[in-house]
């Protein structure tokens, strides 16, 4: 009887200790306002509209590989050759042309009067508004010269911005943006948060709609890493 009277009382404790800790532990609220979420579903509908458009490529391009190994050895050289061009331009490598965007970063204010330096905008700046045009809808990016790919960085030395381990250029600074969907990114970026985070840290943001704009190569050597050729045999 007196074992009931211990289990009984253990577990009734224990119930008890878990109510009082979950009394202690305020609850943690998503304070995300309602643009932050919709900006990340979008986001997040786009990633998945971009999954599925390689899977489809890749499912395509298989097929082309069969195709090609059961008719000739030149159908095959050709495929594989094309998809070289194509990985090429994936990796920023061909330069580019089309549709898009021209950005001029500029002083907000008279030097003159505020005694401010031509700098250019600091790197958080400067991944802040790359992030906003990727969201939108942006194919390709450049900065002044520099062709922003899956390895680009921005960083601060010495309060001096650089973009794939090079400076940017002074003021006025233009981000050309390639894309298919100008119109839309034109109308979202007029009202961006960008425009506001730029004004704030003392830069104009103007964005103009252009039929032409050309997105340059990447020039720099690509360095591989955590990859090894594997010999046959």
């Amino acid at each position: 009887m007196q074992w009931i009277f211990m289990i009984v009382t253990c577990i009734i404790g224990f119930m008890l200790a878990v109510q009082f800790q979950s009394t202690q532990e305020p609850v943690i609220r998503d304070t995300r306002d309602i643009l932050e979420l919709r900006r990340e579903l979008q986001a997040e509908q786009e990633r998945r509209q971009q999954l599925n458009s390689e899977i489809d490529k890749a499912q395509a391009l298989l097929l082309q590989y069969e195709r090609s190994a059961e008719n000739r050895e030149e159908d095959l050289i050709d495929v594989l050759t094309q998809q070289v061009e194509e990985l090429r331009i994936n990796a920023g490598l061909e330069q580019l042309s089309g549709e898009g965007l021209i950005i001029t970063i500029d002083s907000l204010y008279h030097d003159q009067f505020f005694g401010q330096s031509k700098r250019t905008p600091p790197s958080e700046v400067m991944r802040y508004l790359v992030n906003e045009l990727n969201i939108y809808g942006a194919e390709e990016i450049a900065v002044g010269n520099e062709r922003i790919i899956s390895t680009s960085a921005f960083r601060d030395v010495n309060e001096i911005t650089y973009l794939n381990n090079r400076r940017l250029p002074p003021l006025p600074l233009q981000v050309k943006v390639l894309s298919d969907k100008s119109e839309s990114l034109h109308n979202q970026m007029v009202v961006s948060a960008s425009l506001e985070y730029l004004e704030i840290r003392g830069f104009s943001l103007t964005v103009e709609m252009v039929d032409e704009v050309e997105i340059p190569a990447y020039d720099q050597t690509r360095r591989v890493r955590y990859m090894e050729e594997v010999k046959e045999g």
